[in-house]
């Protein structure tokens, strides 16, 4: 297991845990004294890091590494939707839960939407409410607004 830290970027620290076999965790707001205090060399780690500086530079727009993500069964299903969600665009949870062939599950799917363990990655920042406006994002709106400015995707 390893964990890095990506200390410089346009939504502050974030911390990625993974194993050899994949990202199993991405973590926005972690207080201090969780970071680790060295980069892990680890080849999974350095890729990651790469890539998010990548995406948060707009020079990337789909991540190329392998996540094992912990979840239901359903959870799983919602997540892989998410990542069907191209950059720049946005989806509603009821968009999502018909793409799953659940469409009565629009309230599962916010929940899914809201434990997914690798936000950004799994691009969860990209739903929207049926309203077209910002809903929760368990980083913060703020968090979430950066990220969609990023992607040109920005709501008013």
């Amino acid at each position: 297991m390893f964990q890095t830290l990506l200390s410089t970027s346009p939504i502050g620290p974030v911390q990625i845990t993974g194993t050899d076999e994949g990202i199993t965790q991405l973590l926005l707001n972690a207080p201090l004294k969780q970071h680790p205090r060295e980069q892990s060399a680890h080849p999974l780690a350095v890729l990651a890091v790469e890539q998010l500086q990548a995406w948060f530079a707009g020079r990337l727009r789909t991540f190329q590494l392998p996540l094992r993500p912990a979840g239901t069964q359903f959870q799983q299903k919602v997540w892989l939707a998410l990542q069907q969600i191209p950059w720049g665009q946005t989806a509603s949870y009821a968009r999502i839960a018909a793409d799953i062939g659940q469409p009565s599950a629009c309230r599962a799917v916010g929940l899914a939407n809201g434990r997914n363990p690798i936000p950004v990655i799994i691009p969860c920042h990209r739903i929207i409410g049926s309203n077209g406006r910002l809903v929760g994002y368990s980083g913060g709106l703020e968090i979430k607004r950066t990220l969609l400015a990023i992607e040109g995707s920005l709501l008013l």
